[in-house]
């Protein structure tokens, strides 16, 4: 691979300033994301991102040129199902609870994976991490700063459906990547339609709004995906997992700066311990890239 002779010395920055890129991309779509909220919900932007990235994944891969078998495509379904309910329970999140908060919440899905995956003792160690990141920000103190319980059940739906799609994403892993992708993405548009229209109606057919949806699925999905992608090939899977680890933080300081959503020390606390158990079961395993 030719890379510009000023990252001759360091051939690793150039996967890191992209998984760095891809966190920062996540977050500004999200951000953006909650600026369509008033206009047609969190379930009609939600349909923006699924149903734009599916179209670009769809002209991409144009999966129908490979096989399919009945027992792939109902492994591709399942994986697309909860990937279409994780985005759509993530937005749902986003209306009430910061966007910071909201990430480092759907992470605990992800770690419980890598940790029920793991047989190291150390991980007894990650798992209190989590759980005290989790019991300060869930709401129970009614002195401390409260968040809507409402949304922090969302993001706690979203964390369960993102474990759930790494395990129904090993299933479809007979299939090809391109294919399963592209179908999984399909099949989470058709998923979260629906609601997204009850919620909208006609305007999720307004041109203006059509290509600010296309803005938010390019920010959300398309380049951040790719950007990891390309970091995962590159990069040890320890310094990857890492490096992921960070995306709460990004978020925060994101959302701080476009949104006005500052965080109390506690919360910022709250997400330290959560990123300290994902840094921990990153040593040796990777986590799962959110969605495609």
């Amino acid at each position: 691979m030719k890379v510009f002779p000023s990252f001759a010395a360091k051939p690793a920055l150039l996967p890191v300033l992209a998984l760095v890129g891809g966190s920062l991309s996540l977050t500004l779509g999200a951000s953006f994301a909650k600026g369509l909220f008033p206009v047609v919900g969190a379930a009609g932007t939600t349909s923006f991102r699924t149903a734009f990235a599916a179209i670009l994944l769809l002209a991409l891969w144009r999966p129908w040129r490979l096989p399919l078998s009945r027992r792939d495509a109902g492994a591709i379904a399942a994986y697309g199902a909860v990937l279409g309910l994780m985005n759509l329970l993530f937005y749902m999140a986003l209306r009430t609870i910061p966007l910071g908060v909201a990430i480092a919440i759907e992470f605990v899905g992800p770690l419980a994976v890598a940790v029920a995956a793991s047989r190291r003792r150390a991980d007894y160690l990650w798992i209190g991490f989590a759980v005290v990141g989790l019991l300060l920000l869930l709401p129970l103190d009614a002195t401390g700063p409260r968040l809507d319980p409402v949304g922090v059940a969302y993001a706690l739906g979203a964390a369960v459906c993102w474990a759930l799609y790494i395990v129904f994403g090993q299933r479809a892993g007979s299939v090809h990547g391109g294919q399963a992708t592209s179908l999984g993405m399909t099949v989470a548009a058709l998923v979260v339609f629906p609601f997204g229209l009850a919620q909208a109606g006609t305007a999720l057919f307004d041109p203006s709004l059509l290509l600010a949806g296309l803005g938010v699925a390019v920010l959300s999905s398309a380049l951040p995906y790719s950007l990891e992608m390309f970091a995962l090939t590159r990069l040890p899977k320890q310094a990857y997992g890492v490096l992921l680890s960070m995306e709460p933080a990004v978020g925060a300081v994101v959302a701080l700066v476009l949104l006005g959503e500052a965080l109390s020390p506690l919360q910022w606390g709250a997400i330290a311990c959560i990123m300290t158990a994902s840094i921990g079961t990153a040593r040796d395993v990777t986590p799962a890239p959110r969605d495609a």
